[in-house]
């Protein structure tokens, strides 16, 4: 899988500046939201498929570009993913943070399939994304150089967490942060151990984010996917309550960009 992530997601071109701009033939501009249909490669096909899924040919993609837009500059990524419950796909968890992606000149991504899977996976959900991600970087080679930050609420934040270790043992994103909402359950660590990212995995900035009438994912909850996150290295772990219950609360997400782009200097 990672040899297969490398082949596709490495491939260098000479960076131009676009003028007009358009992803996978539709038109982009600052501010506005577009979906984009892209093909899937064999490769990404092959990782989807574990488990006795589908074979998917296209993907569809939902990405919102800030104001001033050009991809000729560095801009950040955030990436949503959300959780399978109840048959949510990314692209349905975006507008929850849409707004503070472009408050805080971010471009937003929350990526899926055109047909359902038998098995919503992470092999599904990391092919989709990576398969979305080649495709933007075929049109602007120098976004594979952009930072990604990735974020998630409940099973999405779960997910989330395994799906940037996932990415970043191959080396094929910049990550930047995770904002991971509603988790009563410490996946980064797990994820950590797992695919071993590399040490420079553990200075990546972790916002937490709580309601403080969550029933779901509780305060203590929360504490105690601080207090493991901690100990097994991570340098930048901030815990934040809000008036709420389990839900994303747009204002928190607003607040942990701002401290992505403070702790990791872009």
């Amino acid at each position: 899988m990672r040899a297969l992530l490398r082949i596709c997601l490495y491939t260098w071109l000479p960076v131009i500046a676009c003028q007009g701009a358009t992803l996978v033939g539709q038109p982009v501009q600052g501010g506005a939201t577009v979906e984009i249909r892209f093909p899937v490669a064999k490769s990404f096909q092959d990782i989807a498929a574990q488990g006795g899924n589908p074979r998917p040919e296209t993907g569809r993609a939902v990405l919102t570009f800030p104001v001033g837009f050009d991809p000729a500059r560095n801009w950040p990524i955030l990436i949503v993913t959300s959780t399978s419950d109840f048959n949510r796909t990314s692209p349905m968890d975006a507008e929850w943070y849409r707004r503070p992606a472009l408050a805080g000149g971010w471009v937003l991504l929350a990526s899926d399939a055109t047909i359902k899977p038998r098995l919503d996976s992470t092999q599904w959900r990391l092919a989709m994304l990576a398969a979305a991600l080649e495709s933007m970087r075929k049109e602007w080679p120098q976004s594979a150089k952009w930072p990604v930050a990735f974020g998630g609420f409940s099973g999405g934040a779960k997910r989330s967490a395994v799906l940037g270790a996932m990415l970043a043992k191959t080396g094929a994103v910049k990550t930047c942060g995770f904002f991971l909402s509603g988790i009563n359950e410490d996946r980064l660590s797990e994820a950590y151990r797992d695919y071993r990212p590399g040490r420079d995995f553990l200075e990546i900035p972790i916002w937490l984010s709580g309601g403080q009438s969550d029933n779901v994912a509780k305060p203590q909850d929360h504490n105690r996917v601080k207090a493991s996150l901690e100990r097994t290295g991570f340098k930048h772990v901030r815990l934040e309550y809000f008036s709420g219950g389990h839900q994303v609360k747009k204002e928190e997400v607003e607040r942990a960009l701002r401290w992505f782009r403070e702790v990791a200097k872009f």
